[in-house]
């Protein structure tokens, strides 16, 4: 094979990629994304290209960072460094997979194994991949293949099984299917087979799914809710151009416009507070003075919203890696990314948020690298590394659905929900409803906040719970059960709306396993490359 025809291949890898993508590609066009690439392995593993077989490590990674690219290239919209840092790391990262799957394969055959083809284990290592990238401090779990169907909830409601890894698993199987029909080139008395059994790879999970997509029924458990979309540039006025007051009150004069005695929450957006808070002092707050103000004519009313806090640690209590000290007094402090439930009694709930975008939020692994948190910069107006909190938190309260059923919140801060296990986890310690709140105006008109709300949707599927979603400049809107959007506003456009979701408490199979096929992946891929190297080493020890 010839080093154009090489080069040809992974641009047309790329491509497809491109093209498969939300918000505007075509998702179905993935079950051939990687065949390309596995047509270039190939021809590496069996000699057919010239040249060194690092070169194959190069064009993986021409192949995924066209694909990183042309898809989230609007994250240097908020930062630029970001940007950079997650295109090419993920792109690395991606390209390495297949590398360590070329190696291992190669291994195996010089091994002497007997099996008609190594490839299947392609699928394993990059499960393992999407699991594990879910789970460190570099997690960029943006591009999970199985992300890419939240363009098409109907076609994906099995995802309450498995989800987004079952999305993946999907992809992958496929994509190897078509990938063995080009290796035997066709041959007449497989194609039909062939032929027939990639059809059914994909008709099948879709007839399932719609045949549960049309017969889901939610039960009614209605829960009247108010959701406000301030529309304040994060850029010119959030942090500097308007002051906390003025902020506060636009977002509460859109809010009387749909709220009244029946409803029982209002939902604000990710730091829709921008008054410095300390959590050690809240009561005293004017932001939390003035809430507590507008809930006095609404007794049954609870807000749920967004601020930048930080919380000052009493001499000798101790202190978290993300801790910073004060620069003229012997004090440390955290700063974080909050979620409150403010209501008419005298507690007010909190919870911190604790996936943070790596580089931007929080500098990774900060016990090593906390020196360099200054350089990080969080969209939330803060500089430096945030603090996070261990669990969850579920902000509860009593009777709130008009069934007279207990309703609880999972409050979910932007990134977060994009964490399929992660989300689910609220939902194990009793959330029967899933509130998102987020700043997608850090990204402007691109893509970026587009694919973001249709991620939300995999996770109203997965937990079978309904989501309220607030962005500070769009898109705002409700999710049903079954991953359906519903009163969507405009981008970049001030406005409330009011809507009724029904609460669930119901658990889903992803909820009680998580992600499943990716542990079990993952687990494998560590078996797999032991097994190798262990079987080496011995090999080596004989031959010496």
């Amino acid at each position: 094979m010839t080093r154009k025809k090489l080069y040809l291949l992974s641009l047309l890898s790329g491509i497809i990629f491109f093209l498969s993508w939300p918000p505007y590609g075509f998702p179905f066009l993935l079950f051939i994304a990687f065949v390309p690439l596995l047509q270039i392995e190939e021809a590496f593993s069996t000699g057919q290209a010239k040249g060194r077989r690092t070169l194959l490590f190069g064009l993986s990674y021409l192949t995924f960072f066209a694909w990183n690219i042309t898809t989230t290239w609007w994250v240097y919209k908020a930062s630029l460094g970001g940007a950079a840092m997650a295109i090419l790391a993920n792109s690395f990262i991606m390209a390495a997979v297949m590398w360590v799957f070329h190696l291992a394969k190669m291994r195996l055959l010089t091994l002497n194994f007997k099996f008609q083809t190594w490839n299947f284990i392609f699928i394993i290592f990059w499960l393992g991949y999407e699991f594990f990238h879910h789970r460190w401090d570099l997690t960029w779990p943006w591009l999970t293949l199985g992300n890419a169907f939240a363009s098409l909830p109907s076609c994906i409601q099995w995802y309450e099984y498995t989800g987004t890894g079952g999305g993946s698993l999907w992809i992958l199987v496929v994509n190897l299917a078509f990938f063995e029909l080009l290796k035997n080139k066709f041959q007449a008395g497989k194609l039909r087979i062939q032929a027939g059994k990639i059809i059914l790879m994909i008709a099948a999970p879709v007839g399932i799914s719609l045949g549960l997509y049309f017969s889901y029924k939610e039960k009614e458990n209605p829960v009247p809710i108010v959701i406000v979309q301030p529309n304040i540039d994060p850029y010119s006025e959030k942090f500097s151009g308007m002051n906390y007051a003025e902020q506060l009150e636009k977002l509460l004069d859109l809010a009387r416009l749909k709220v009244d005695s029946s409803t029982k929450y209002l939902v604000c957006p990710e730091t829709a507070l921008t008054e410095s808070i300390w959590e050690n002092n809240l009561e005293q707050t004017a932001s939390f003075r003035r809430l507590k103000e507008f809930l006095r004519s609404f007794p049954e009313l609870k807000i749920i919203i967004g601020a930048s806090t930080q919380y000052l640690y009493e001499s000798g209590e101790k202190l978290s890696v993300t801790a910073r000290k004060f620069k003229r007094e012997e004090a440390y402090y955290d700063a974080f990314n909050t979620a409150f439930q403010v209501d008419n009694t005298d507690s007010i709930q909190l919870y911190h948020k604790s996936k943070l975008v790596p580089g931007v939020e929080r500098m990774p692994y900060p016990g090593v690298f906390g020196f360099l948190s200054a350089v990080a910069i969080d969209l939330g107006g803060m500089s430096g590394s945030l603090g996070t909190q261990e669990e969850r938190t579920v902000f509860t309260s009593p009777l709130t659905s008009e069934s007279g059923a207990e309703v609880e919140v999972a409050p979910v801060i932007c990134y977060e929900s994009i964490f399929g296990e992660f989300v689910s986890g609220y939902v194990g310690k009793g959330a029967t409803l899933i509130f998102i709140i987020t700043n997608d105006g850090w990204w402007g008109n691109t893509a970026g906040y587009k694919q973001h709300l249709l991620y939300g949707r995999l996770r109203a599927i997965e937990t079978r719970r309904s989501i309220s979603r607030s962005g500070n400049t769009g898109i705002s809107c409700f999710i049903n059960q079954r991953g359906d959007i519903m009163q969507p506003t405009a981008w970049w456009t001030p406005d409330a709306i009011k809507g009724s979701i029904n609460a669930n408490s119901e658990e889903t199979f992803y909820v009680l396993t998580g992600d499943i096929i990716g542990r079990i992946s993952f687990y494998l891929s560590g078996i797999i490359l032991v097994y190798i190297t262990l079987r080496s080493l011995q090999t080596r020890l004989k031959r010496g």
